[in-house]
C-alpha cells in the first residue's frame, strides 16, 4: 500500500491530492478512476471524455476551464506521479514501471521525467528510493 499523502510533514507531490483541492470537484470521480487505470494501454483523452460522459471537444474545454490544464497534461502528470511512487517504493525495473504506468517504454518515461522533474528516473530513484530488502530486489530481476 502506498499513501497518496506523505507522512511526517514531507512535501506533498500528489497530483491526485492537488486535483482534489482545485476547482475540479466535477472531475473528482474521474481523477480517482484515472488513478486506478493508468496502466491501461487504451487510456487516452478520448477515453477520459467517454468516462466523463462528455463529447471530446466539450470535455477538453470544460476540463481546462475547471482545472487550469489540459486533460493530456493531467494524464501525463498522473502517470509521472505513479512512476515516482514505484521508483521510491519498489525494486521493479524502470522498464516495468514505464509499462505499468502507461508510458509504454522507458524512453517515454525518461522524457516525461525530464520535462516535469528535470531528472532521469534512475537519478530520481537514486535520490529518493527507500531501502528495499535484497530479497525484493533479487525477486524483481528474475
Amino acid at each position: 500500500m502506498v499513501f497518496l499523502k506523505r507522512p511526517g510533514g514531507q512535501t506533498q507531490f500528489s497530483e491526485l491530492l492537488k486535483a482534489q483541492g482545485e476547482d475540479s470537484g466535477a472531475f473528482e470521480a474521474l481523477h480517482l478512476w484515472l488513478n486506478d487505470n493508468l496502466g491501461d494501454p487504451r487510456l487516452s483523452v478520448e477515453r477520459l471524455a467517454e468516462q466523463a460522459n462528455m463529447s471530446l471537444r466539450n470535455f477538453t474545454r470544460v476540463y481546462k476551464q475547471k482545472t487550469g490544464r489540459t486533460p493530456a497534461k493531467t494524464l501525463e502528470l498522473f502517470r509521472v506521479e505513479a512512476a515516482r511512487r514505484l521508483l521510491e517504493n519498489s525494486a521493479q525495473r524502470i522498464e516495468q514501471i514505464a509499462r505499468l504506468c502507461g508510458f509504454g517504454n522507458e524512453e517515454r518515461l525518461r522524457l516525461a521525467f525530464q520535462r516535469h522533474l528535470q531528472v532521469s528516473p534512475r537519478d530520481y530513484r537514486a535520490r529518493f528510493a527507500r531501502s528495499v530488502p535484497l530479497a525484493e530486489i533479487q525477486g524483481s530481476l528474475t
